[in-house]
């Protein structure tokens, strides 16, 4: 048998297994909207029609699993948050768009947010940190965006590091309360953060005696690539 055809065979069963996975993650979201994050690993195999030992062939523990749930997790709210970010809008609505991009997720998956932050897979803690490391790619991204417009108007971009970090943390944790209390609706929270985040950035620029319309495309549009952090 030819090294191609090996390869080939290879490849394709490689292939299989990625997408075995991937079915066994999307069985566990199921899980998880239906039970919440205490989910067991009997529970995610009853939702694939598959026994537990088939599981095991494909995640060798429940941290594995949590993992590939971190990961995917971190894809669902990238599919949004690129697009939000990136948008070629004034900053008021690019921001808007962003933090409903992060605040839908959340809606949308409240108990696969809950068993990430929490770093546990039924009655064992994980190493992994998938909700930190999010973080980190966001606060990262933000850091270079800022820094980008801060000298593209000519001033300090020295603040733009600590700025991204307070900026997703407050969001963070402002989601977290959200998801716990539900006392008001996505959009006004939304709004709210909204609000906040653009009266600083206004405030800083006219100390500076700079002043932006809220509601016009900037004249410099800055693509934002998330990396993760190494």
């Amino acid at each position: 048998m030819g090294e191609g055809v090996k390869d080939a065979r290879r490849e394709r069963w490689r292939e299989h297994r990625a997408a075995r996975r991937a079915e066994f993650v999307e069985a566990a979201l199921r899980v998880l909207d239906q039970h919440g994050p205490d989910l067991a690993m009997e529970d995610v195999a009853q939702a694939a029609g598959v026994t537990k030992p088939v599981l095991y062939r494909h995640f060798t523990d429940k941290a594995d699993l949590f993992v590939a749930l971190g990961q995917r997790g971190t894809e669902i709210l990238f599919e949004r948050l690129i697009p939000a970010i990136n948008n070629e809008e004034a900053p008021v609505p690019r921001i808007r768009k962003s933090l409903d991009a992060f605040f839908s997720v959340i809606e949308d998956y409240p108990n696969l947010y809950r068993l990430l932050a929490r770093r546990s897979f039924g009655d064992r803690p994980v190493d992994a940190d998938p909700v930190r490391d999010d973080k980190e790619m966001i606060a990262a991204a933000l850091t270079s965006l800022l820094g980008d417009y801060m000298r593209t108007l000519g001033l300090d971009s020295g603040a733009a590091e600590p700025w991204a970090y307070s900026i997703v943390g407050m969001v963070q944790t402002t989601g977290e309360w959200w998801l716990e209390r539900r006392s008001m609706s996505r959009d006004a929270i939304v709004e709210y953060l909204t609000t906040i985040i653009w009266a600083a950035i206004d405030g800083f620029l006219r100390q500076h005696g700079l002043q932006i319309s809220p509601d016009k495309p900037f004249e410099v549009n800055k693509v934002v690539q998330l990396r993760r952090v190494q």
